[in-house]
């Protein structure tokens, strides 16, 4: 069953259904892609890692463990192991606890040399979000946008402040198209919420014609399979949104 809105589904954006969404919507991507591409060229997925130390307060309760050591304090009649205590020749310290968070996005390449063509990227919250994890992926950004590669990047997310970008217009979404002989010229597709995705161009290398990469498409693929529809209503969508667009989502939602 595909999704009941016409573009993107805010109900998709929350926090507990986003990572899924994003994996799914890479892979989904590769297939469509693939289909097209071959056999010049291929798409495979990439990863990209944000490791966040987490604080004292932030760590979560994982399970109990199998055996239970209990500290008796100074009960007067509590039983001391007889001899010292064994030394260890050296002591260190356990890491911190981290998360450790993946950024799926998908590279083209040429099948004859391996050479990058495209980089497509799917934008999630830590890449918006003011913080370390922004300041790393605008810094590979500026890299992709020296090299010669064209770079593709959706943004599905109204939470969080864009990335820089002259000329962005306003939107609730937007997929960028960034030709590397066009730069530093860019096209932009802005999306309001209740507008249609769009079918966009995925560049590849001169002579061969774009591979096409319809959105909505890829969408419903990827919220039919996983069984959104049974999941994802059950609150109501982060960001909220306006009194408007929020009448107009109900009546596009399926009844529980």
């Amino acid at each position: 069953m595909p999704s009941p809105f016409p573009g993107m589904n805010p109900f998709l954006e929350a926090e507990g259904v986003w990572q899924d969404f994003h994996y799914a919507f890479i892979l989904a991507t590769r297939e469509f892609l693939n289909r097209q591409i071959r056999p010049a060229y291929f798409a495979w997925v990439e990863e990209a890692l944000f490791i966040h130390e987490l604080g004292a307060q932030e760590r979560q309760f994982l399970g109990r463990a199998d055996v239970g050591v209990v500290e008796t304090g100074n009960v007067a009649d509590a039983r001391r192991p007889v001899g010292a205590a064994v030394q260890a020749p050296a002591y260190g310290q356990l890491p911190a606890a981290v998360d450790v968070e993946r950024h799926p996005f998908l590279e083209i390449r040429d099948r004859q040399n391996q050479a990058l063509v495209t980089v497509i990227e799917l934008l999630s919250p830590s890449n918006k979000n003011p913080g370390p994890d922004r300041d790393q992926y605008v810094g590979k950004r500026r890299q992709l946008f020296a090299s010669g590669a064209h770079v593709v990047e959706i943004d599905l997310l109204r939470g969080g402040p864009r990335l820089p970008l002259e000329g962005l217009p306003d939107g609730d979404y937007y997929a960028l198209v960034s030709r590397y002989e066009d730069r530093p010229r860019v096209g932009i597709w802005p999306l309001r919420l209740r507008d249609p995705l769009p079918t966009i161009p995925i560049p590849l290398r001169d002579p061969d014609p774009d591979a096409t990469l319809d959105l909505k498409a890829v969408l419903d693929r990827v919220y039919d399979a996983a069984g959104y529809e049974s999941v994802i209503y059950a609150r109501p969508p982060q960001p909220p949104l306006s009194p408007a667009d929020a009448e107009w989502a109900g009546q596009l939602v399926p009844r529980r």
